[in-house]
This record gives structure tokens, C-alpha cells and sequence, in this order.
């Protein structure tokens, strides 16, 4: 006779929720809501609900969402949110590199590209302590080019944890001016804790340990903080299938 207890899994009903915005674009959003308030009553109402839509546009550009992180040991999670658009082995950029770094043989790069309507909350990747954190100013090429991981305003960071170190690069874009850290060398972080933030449009590259391959494929979308990009020391790749 089958058992009539209940399962040992806990499940829930979860609910959906406006997401938040970040304490970082709140005063953008006050700024943009100001001018639309003061153009619709007093100076020309046609362009104040233009600026309405932009006051609305900015809320959501910072909205920062909870996330159900994967907790498992080994997972590499995705540390931004879109599209990604470059997958291959290059040398790791010389600021992380080096026997205290991530060494200098070829390491697999997956570029994540951020549109204006991502989230642009990054989180980490791993649970670690973060090892180094190092800002380069430089250009607004498109963060779509590769070019971009080498000439564009950028800020690396190097984590250590579960055996291994991973790096990962916020890059600034066309509209993109101003990459915001959360986190300091020293800091330990969990695994899709938040750690920064670009403003307007952006890409981020993750290096992954030697001997590991994504699981993830060309076009396809990624959420911070949930998708699993890859395994550490898993070495067949995924394949990609347009549909």
C-alpha cells in the first residue's frame, strides 16, 4: 500500500513583486521625476510627459530584483543579466593575470552583453573573498565589440573560493559612464551576492578556471544570480540550437 505521508520536500507558493530600485539610481529617478513634474504644470506639458516616460524608464533600469541563487558546491552563476554574444579562449587581461591572479595561459571568456533594458546589478559569480578589484579608465567603443574587454573604461575583479579563482570584468559602452563597485579587496561574498553596478548599457566577461567549459551557448540569455554558466572541472560544452 503506497504511503500516505507527505513528501519531505518543503514547497511554497511565491509570489511576484515589484522589484525594487537600487539606492544608487534613486536619485536619478527623483531627478527625472522633478523635471517631469515641473514641465507638465508650468513650462510645457506635451515634453513633461515625455520626461514621465523617461522618469519610468530610469525606475526600471535600476530596478534591482530578488533572485533564487543555486547553492550547489562547484556552480559558476551568470554575473549579469543578457545576451550572451562571445564565447572563446584568450590570454586573462594583464591586471589579473600572473601566479597570484589567474596565470597566464589562455582562459575560455564568456561576454555577456547588457542592453539598456537589462538589469545592471552584476553579482559574483562564486562564493570567495575578492583577491583584487582594479578600475581602467578608457574609451565608449560598443560593448558589443571585442575590442571593448581592452580599450574601453573597465573594472576587473579576481575571487578565490572552492579551490580556484575566477575573474570577471565589468565593461562600460556606448551610453554606459560610470562603473559602480560594491565590494573591496578583502571583502567575502557569496555566491550571486551583489558586487557592482554600470550605469546604461554594458558587458560583462567572465574567465573560467582552466579545464572547465560553459554550459551555456552563444544567444542565449542570461539572469544574474540564477543562470548556471558553468561547472568547475565539467568539460563538455553545450551546443546551441536556434529555434
Amino acid at each position: 500500500m503506497a504511503s500516505l505521508e507527505k513528501p519531505p520536500v518543503v514547497t511554497t507558493n511565491v509570489k511576484w513583486r515589484w522589484p525594487s530600485v537600487h539606492p544608487d539610481g534613486r536619485k536619478f529617478v527623483l531627478i527625472a521625476a522633478v523635471l517631469a513634474f515641473v514641465f507638465t504644470f508650468f513650462i510645457w506639458d506635451e515634453l513633461g510627459f515625455a520626461l514621465i516616460g523617461l522618469t519610468v524608464w530610469v525606475a526600471a533600469f535600476f530596478r534591482d530584483p530578488i533572485r533564487s541563487v543555486p547553492q550547489r558546491e562547484g556552480l559558476v552563476i551568470a554575473p549579469a543579466d543578457g545576451l550572451i554574444t562571445l564565447i572563446q579562449a584568450v590570454a586573462p587581461p594583464r591586471e589579473l593575470a600572473g601566479p597570484d591572479g589567474l596565470g597566464d595561459a589562455p582562459l575560455v571568456r564568456v561576454s555577456i552583453f547588457m542592453s539598456v533594458f537589462d538589469v545592471h546589478i552584476n553579482r559574483s559569480p562564486i562564493a570567495g573573498t575578492i583577491r583584487n578589484v582594479v578600475y581602467i579608465s578608457g574609451k565608449f567603443l560598443n560593448a558589443d565589440l571585442d575590442k571593448a574587454s581592452e580599450d574601453n573604461e573597465r573594472q576587473h575583479f579576481l575571487v578565490e573560493g572552492e579551490g580556484v579563482r575566477i575573474g570577471f570584468t565589468q565593461i562600460a559602452g556606448l551610453v554606459a559612464r560610470r562603473i559602480v563597485p560594491f565590494v573591496k579587496p578583502g571583502d567575502v561574498v557569496g555566491r550571486g551576492q551583489r558586487v557592482g553596478l554600470i550605469r546604461f548599457g554594458s558587458r560583462v566577461d567572465v574567465y573560467l578556471p582552466a579545464g572547465t567549459v560553459p554550459r551555456v551557448a552563444l544567444g542565449q540569455r542570461t539572469i544574474a544570480g540564477e543562470t548556471i554558466i558553468a561547472k568547475i572541472g565539467e568539460t563538455e560544452a553545450a551546443i546551441g540550437v536556434p529555434q
